[in-house]
């Protein structure tokens, strides 16, 4: 279930003795971890705290509530803990972050536990991802109920970023929506950043514009990851490492700006097969998520970039991928900076692709295999993206 179904079914019913919280979108994650521990230990239903202080850690939630790190910890722990009696109430938490850490033989140990779980605990793991080849993970998956927490597709985001708007109280214009999934890379955790620090910059019952989400971002002339994807394309090595430096000066993390640079290149091969099917600019501007104003520069772009050259772009954001967090590389910024060199040096040199008064496909052959999206790394920073044939 998701997260939004997890609350509608807490509401209907007494909580369970076991869940699994799973999913890269860690917001998602802290949110269905806060509604637990409302439903548990009452308190705040948005962040989790109870009366007796953040997490817990006060009165009687102090002995009803347990956190424990896998990574920290072994299976018999676990079960020391969750065998334990509430204080004064009907259940307690205990919460098991980063269950992907534990180790094969202590989730072999935990399995009997999986099957008969304590009647008066509710027992949560929560990870980003786990290995479908251990028998914990699949025994989690057949008792425990999954609470997925994966990143909404790009139809649903739109709305996602709306409602979270309404919880805020603000009024989002389109074309701001389409700015916070471009600066934010369609990350929610950070979505959601960018529109708390809107809630206190717009005055109250203003509509936020796009250049609104600009100027709080703060981000410079020039520097956004448009530009940098622009310079890349252009094979402007120079100017593409000076727009790396100010986001890595400005201390953005060289993950999220990997994550980020892939998120662009999917929106232009996106953009190139609707551009190849004639599609109008209203099309365009809706399915790429542009704002109006970038769509006349973003489609001058697209003559850099051949079929061919997008999918050798992809390999080299997972190699990137696997260097950034398997910690056998150089400094981060010094992978980032190979990759735009290695992705200036495949740029295609520039071929036309409008003609008077209509916008004509690019040169390049289609890609075949087109219609599949295949995952290529196990965290959702990389995927091979090729647009789907209708």
């Amino acid at each position: 279930m998701k997260v939004t179904d997890l609350v509608r079914s807490l509401q209907r019913q007494p909580q369970g003795p076991l869940y699994v919280v799973v999913g890269e979108e860690d917001y998602l994650r802290d949110q269905a971890v806060a509604t637990l521990k409302h439903a548990v230990l009452g308190g705040d239903p948005t962040t989790g705290e109870t009366a007796g202080g953040a997490d817990g850690t006060g009165g009687l939630d102090s002995f009803n509530y347990d956190l424990i790190y896998a990574d920290e910890t072994d299976a018999q722990e676990i079960l020391a803990r969750a065998g334990e009696i509430p204080v004064f109430a009907q259940r307690r938490l205990l919460l098991v972050r980063q269950a992907d850490k534990l180790t094969a033989r202590d989730g072999d140990i935990l399995l009997p536990y999986l099957k008969s779980p304590c009647d008066s605990t509710t027992l949560v793991f929560v990870a980003g991802k786990l290995d479908g080849r251990l028998k914990f993970s699949q025994a989690l998956k057949t008792h425990a109920v999954t609470v997925e927490c994966t990143s909404p597709p790009d139809a649903q985001l739109t709305e996602w970023i709306k409602a979270e708007a309404k919880v805020l109280n603000l009024h989002v214009s389109d074309d701001a929506v389409m700015m916070l999934k471009e600066t934010a890379g369609g990350l929610l955790s950070l979505i959601r950043r960018e529109m708390e620090k809107l809630a206190s910059y717009v005055q109250p019952g203003a509509t936020v514009s796009a250049a609104d989400v600009e100027l709080v971002r703060g981000t410079q002339p020039g520097a956004s990851i448009f530009d940098l994807a622009a310079a890349i394309g252009r094979r402007a090595p120079a100017e593409a490492l000076r727009i790396l430096t100010r986001n890595l000066e400005a201390g953005e993390a060289p993950v999220r700006l990997l994550g980020s640079l892939v998120w662009q290149y999917r929106r232009i091969w996106k953009a190139k097969d609707l551009v190849g099917r004639k599609a109008s600019e209203s099309e365009l501007i809706r399915a790429c998520g542009l704002p109006p104003y970038r769509l006349k520069a973003f489609l001058a772009e697209l003559k850099y970039y051949s079929d061919t050259q997008l999918q050798t772009a992809f390999d080299l954001f997972l190699k990137t991928d696997s260097r950034l967090k398997g910690g056998g590389a150089g400094t981060p910024g010094r992978e980032l900076e190979r990759l735009i060199l290695a992705l200036c040096a495949e740029s295609a040199p520039p071929q036309p692709i409008q003609a008077k008064g209509t916008i004509v496909p690019p040169a390049a052959p289609p890609v075949a295999g087109a219609g599949r999206t295949k995952p290529i790394s196990n965290l959702r920073t990389i995927k091979t993206f090729r647009p789907s044939a209708r």
